[in-house]
């Protein structure tokens, strides 16, 4: 199957990629295990590295990378810059902190010694968002390779030139082959993959509909799952508020990200009083 990139803005083709066969998802399945059986025995240390090297790639390559969401995506350039530099600043932080946040937690109970362990399960399936393409994948990675598990990546089809220069980060920061992949296919192909023994977890960022099924699968064949799903938060505007200052906030609020962010106003709830005042000032 072919997936095409599109600049949304003026609708030129970026891109055509091919999605991967029934027979490469699996190659990719069982490159991911082998990957972990190794992955998971690297000191915290040493995985630390190879994340604050992911974050030097991605401040080294920042411009080439905020080109590629600009033009999949359409935010502004200078928005694109920012996603790919805090992408850097995750990675930053989760290579400093790991090891405090995996640290042996001794707990009171009626033994003579307890505590909380944790311990890597394996390769970890995201299905991730287009509205911030670098981000919301980063917001996953960093985390999950710093605990010792692996990553599998399946993104939005719109923005697959996104992808694949996600993978080349970790490529580029030293990453042992088979620890984070990218994989292209489409929803007919989803189950099996899910379903397959090596994916141990699934995590999805997107629609609450997209959230159902995949929740579902996960369910259905016993695999752990979290699900981020969109909201709509509301505006609400009392009378003795500032409205200059209210209407400015709620323009930047709408339209941050080109306006597809969950976290911006959806919907204004106004006092009747202000109501024709608050209108005229928005659309000025």
């Amino acid at each position: 199957m072919e997936y095409t990139s599109t600049n949304p803005y003026n609708g030129n083709i970026i891109a055509k990629h091919h999605g991967h066969t029934d027979e490469e998802i699996k190659s990719a399945l069982e490159a991911s295990q082998a990957a972990y059986r190794s992955w998971r025995k690297v000191a915290i240390p040493e995985r630390a590295k190879l994340m604050r090297r992911a974050g030097e790639v991605l401040r080294e390559n920042a411009a080439t990378y905020a080109e590629m969401i600009t033009q999949e995506m359409g935010k502004p350039i200078s928005e694109s810059k920012s996603e790919v530099i805090k992408c850097a600043l995750a990675c930053d932080y989760y290579a400093e902190h790991t090891e405090e946040f995996l640290r042996d937690e001794v707990i009171k109970t009626d033994a003579s010694t307890s505590f909380v362990k944790h311990e890597p399960i394996g390769t970890i399936l995201a299905v991730m968002p287009w509205n911030f393409p670098f981000w919301q994948v980063f917001r996953f990675a960093a985390p999950t390779l710093m605990a010792g598990n692996v990553g599998i990546l399946k993104h939005a089809s719109n923005v697959i030139g996104c992808a694949k220069l996600i993978e080349e980060v970790f490529s580029k920061a030293g990453f042992p082959s088979g620890v984070f992949q990218n994989l292209i296919f489409n929803h007919e192909q989803t189950e099996d993959i899910i379903a397959h023994d090596v994916i141990k977890a699934v995590t999805l960022t997107g629609s609450e509909g997209a959230g159902a099924a995949i929740a579902a699968l996960a369910g259905k064949y016993l695999k752990k799952s979290l699900m981020e799903l969109g909201g709509s938060n509301a505006f609400i505007i009392w009378k003795d508020a500032d409205l200059d200052q209210v209407v400015e906030t709620a323009v930047n609020a709408r339209m941050m990200n080109s306006g597809q962010s969950c976290i911006a106003a959806k919907r204004f709830i106004i006092v009747e009083d202000i109501y024709e005042e608050f209108v005229s000032k928005f659309t000025e």
